[in-house]
């Protein structure tokens, strides 16, 4: 899949649910992605991107998932069985640690913050589109977690709205590494613009602004 360009006034870094209880030892998802995500070197590379976008001028976008609270799904008609399970962990939880940003990856000033999204996708039921339009964003490079869940939801969804998306394959992570197959080699294929490594992505990103 050939790389593709990155036009500073027209790309955006998409990073989906940096939160403790994903991306932090201690955290309640840690254990479940930590084998891949040190196997694909998932935080260093994420520091990585996040640092030459910042070098190279590019708007960073965060998108959140909601962060449990009581009462979450109560009453609800047909919660999905991630919600359900999420609720029972209370994953994210408003006012812990976990629902706490890792501090690594934290909002900068300048970065921008949509909605929380309450199921996979970040554009459904949040402002996150209409925050990109307002900002003359085109291409997206889609980071964070879960490959298969949300970075996957979401990038299907930027795809029909009319952006071109790049998936970055070693900075993600999900429970196995057969999930990230599916994830980068049968799936993504089938939607995405590229999907680079961290090494490719940084080789193509512009040079640092002066």
């Amino acid at each position: 899949m050939a790389t593709k360009s990155y036009p500073k006034d027209r790309t955006a870094l998409l990073f989906i649910d940096p939160y403790n209880d994903f991306l932090s030892e201690g955290g309640k998802m840690w254990p479940l992605v930590q084998t891949v995500a040190e196997k694909v070197h998932l935080i260093e590379n994420l520091r990585a991107i996040t640092a030459a976008i910042r070098q190279a001028g590019i708007q960073i976008f965060i998108a959140p998932h909601r962060r449990w609270q009581p009462g979450d799904f109560e009453n609800w008609d047909h919660p999905t069985p991630y919600q359900i399970e999420g609720a029972k962990i209370q994953l994210f939880a408003v006012g812990s640690w976990g629902g706490e940003w890792h501090p690594d990856f934290a909002p900068q000033p300048g970065d921008i913050l949509a909605k929380e999204h309450w199921g996979g996708s970040s554009f459904a039921n949040t402002d996150l589109n209409f925050l990109l339009r307002q900002k003359g964003i085109t291409n997206l490079i889609v980071i964070g977690l879960l490959a298969n869940t949300c970075v996957e939801t979401t990038s299907r969804y930027a795809v029909e709205l009319g952006y071109q998306v790049t998936l970055v394959k070693d900075a993600t992570s999900t429970f196995s590494e057969d999930r990230m197959h599916s994830a980068h080699e049968l799936n993504g294929p089938t939607y995405a613009h590229a999907i680079l490594t961290t090494a490719e992505l940084l080789a193509a990103l512009p040079k640092a602004a002066s």
